[in-house]
This record gives structure tokens, C-alpha cells and sequence, in this order.
């Protein structure tokens, strides 16, 4: 993620004040990371277009009232994990579990899960076909633990954030992370087919 915009006042502030740059600034630079943020949570392409749309509104209208009482960042996955909580609501169904993308943020997954082998010549096919595995593992994860392992290795957000921005406590965030880690680490391990179904067994929801 591009630290751009990061080296300005907080983007909602400063729109208060009247200056647009750094809020135009993050539009910019994050809009791809909320394109996969929803689409990783099970949007369809143009159903994450439109909400990281609505989530760049509904973020420019709240600059009037705004008062930054932490990471802007945090407050932005908030408002966006409403705004998917109030789309799925909305349209009367459960979350899909769709395969979200496989394509850049693959080797951040792998670094994170997978065990510190160096990849070797001729591994790229079989890291490629580990990465698929893991993202139909991922999006088989119930929704709390998809969550927080998006919110928690993803965006790299701490414990105490991720629990302000899903209104749980951090007991509960660890012992997400707890499963949905475990869950994707036996997806990479080949694991039997039943590991997955353990997320909704085993974890918190």
C-alpha cells in the first residue's frame, strides 16, 4: 500500500478546512485496496465498484462532522465494513462466497501463512496453485474471521483497531485470527477437504 497520502494531515481534517489534496490523494491511492477489500469479503466486480464508490461519498460528506479520535484508516475500514453489513442486509442475503481475486496480493498471503521455504526455480506454478487453494479457503472462512484476517494481515492493522472497527472485543479478534490462520495454513498443507467447514465449527463467528 502506497504511503502517499499518508504523508499528509488527515484527509476528512483537512477537508474540513477546505483543502482537497490529501482526501483526493486517498481516493486515489486506495481505491484498489477497497476494490479487494470487498471483493475479498465476496462483492462482485461491480458491486465492489460501486461500494468503494459509495464509500468515497459517504467519507466526503462526513468532513463537516468529522472529529479524528484516531488512524483515519481505521475510521475509512469502518465506515466500509458498514457499508458492506448494510449492502448485504439490503439485498435480503447472505454474504456470497465468491473467489475474490488472485493476482497481486497473493505473495503477501504466502508470506504471511505459508512455512519459510525459499522458492526455488520451477516453484512459481505450485505457489500460484498453493495461492488459488488459500483464497478458496479464505473465502469459505465465516464472515467474523474473514474480517479480522483481512482487516489483521491484509491491511496490517493491530488487534485494538481491528476491534474498534468490528465492535468486539480484542479477546475475540485473537481468537478469529486464531482460527482463521489455522484454517489456511492446513489449506496450504493440503489439509483434508473438512478443514474449512472447521471455521464454522471451531471458531467464534
Amino acid at each position: 500500500m502506497t504511503e502517499d497520502w499518508k504523508a499528509e494531515s488527515d484527509p476528512l481534517v483537512a477537508l474540513g478546512e477546505g483543502d482537497t489534496k490529501p482526501f483526493e490523494a486517498f481516493v486515489i491511492h486506495e481505491t484498489p485496496t477497497f476494490l479487494a477489500f470487498f471483493r475479498r469479503l465476496g462483492a462482485q466486480p461491480s458491486e465492489a465498484e460501486d461500494l468503494t464508490q459509495d464509500l468515497a461519498f459517504k467519507l466526503y460528506r462526513q468532513a463537516d462532522s468529522y472529529r479524528a479520535e484516531g488512524r483515519f484508516r481505521a475510521f475509512a475500514f469502518r465506515v466500509a465494513r458498514n457499508l458492506w453489513i448494510d449492502r448485504v442486509r439490503k439485498v435480503g442475503r447472505e454474504p456470497r462466497r465468491t473467489q475474490g481475486p488472485v493476482g497481486d496480493d497473493m505473495p503477501s498471503l504466502l508470506d504471511s501463512l505459508a512455512d519459510e521455504r525459499q522458492a526455488e526455480p520451477g516453484r512459481a506454478l505450485e505457489q500460484r496453485e498453493e495461492a488459488e487453494r488459500l483464497i478458496l479457503a479464505l473465502v469459505q472462512l465465516s464472515e467474523g474471521q474473514r474480517l479480522v484476517f483481512e482487516l489483521g494481515v491484509m491491511q496490517e492493522l493491530p488487534y485494538q483497531e481491528i476491534s474498534e472497527i468490528l465492535e468486539v472485543p480484542v479477546g475475540t479478534v485473537k481468537s478469529r485470527m486464531f482460527h482463521a490462520v489455522r484454517n489456511l495454513r492446513s489449506a496450504l498443507e493440503d489439509a483434508p477437504s473438512g478443514a474449512s467447514s472447521d471455521a464454522d465449527k471451531d471458531g467464534p463467528q
